[in-house]
């Protein structure tokens, strides 16, 4: 093998470690930042790690949200038609945030309590991520009665 040569190949394995160890780098910085969702019924079974930072989706549980005057801690609870969690929240909610409307929170357990780090609050159920959609779904599924049959059309 030549010098020329030699120096060619120590150039390629000098650029494949390289983007080795950046490519490492760029997976742990990831694993790091990912939160999973999870509705309440998931976590009250055990699906959540103990001090894993995750997302929380459902709607919020209405009479559940409690405020005292003048102070920015709040409470309710989540509820994804199967089960209800409590949470904690000490900044202040999205304009958007009301009882009986689709919420995604970001935190951790504390205990039985979830302790949001993150409060995101939509409109109506009309839109909601897919992914919180799709297990919301599932758990109204087993709640909801048959619908009756629609008239016939009048001709």
């Amino acid at each position: 093998m030549s010098p020329t040569q030699r120096r060619r190949l120590l150039l390629v394995l000098l650029v494949v470690a390289v983007a080795g160890v950046a490519a490492v780098l760029v997976a742990t910085a990831l694993q790091r930042n990912i939160a999973y969702l999870y509705t309440p019924a998931e976590v009250k079974a055990g699906k959540v790690a103990p001090d894993a930072r995750f997302r929380l989706g459902g709607m919020v549980a209405k009479g559940s949200f409690q405020r005292a005057p003048g102070a920015l801690q709040a409470r309710f609870e989540v509820t994804d038609g199967d089960a209800q969690l409590p949470v904690t929240y000490d900044k202040i909610l999205p304009d958007l945030f009301r009882e009986g409307q689709a919420v995604v929170a970001t935190g951790r357990m504390a205990g039985d309590v979830f302790v949001a780090e993150e409060v995101l609050a939509k409109h109506d159920e009309t839109y909601m991520p897919k992914e919180l959609a799709d297990k919301m779904g599932v758990a109204h599924g087993k709640h909801q009665v048959p619908a009756t049959a629609a008239p016939a059309e009048s001709r």
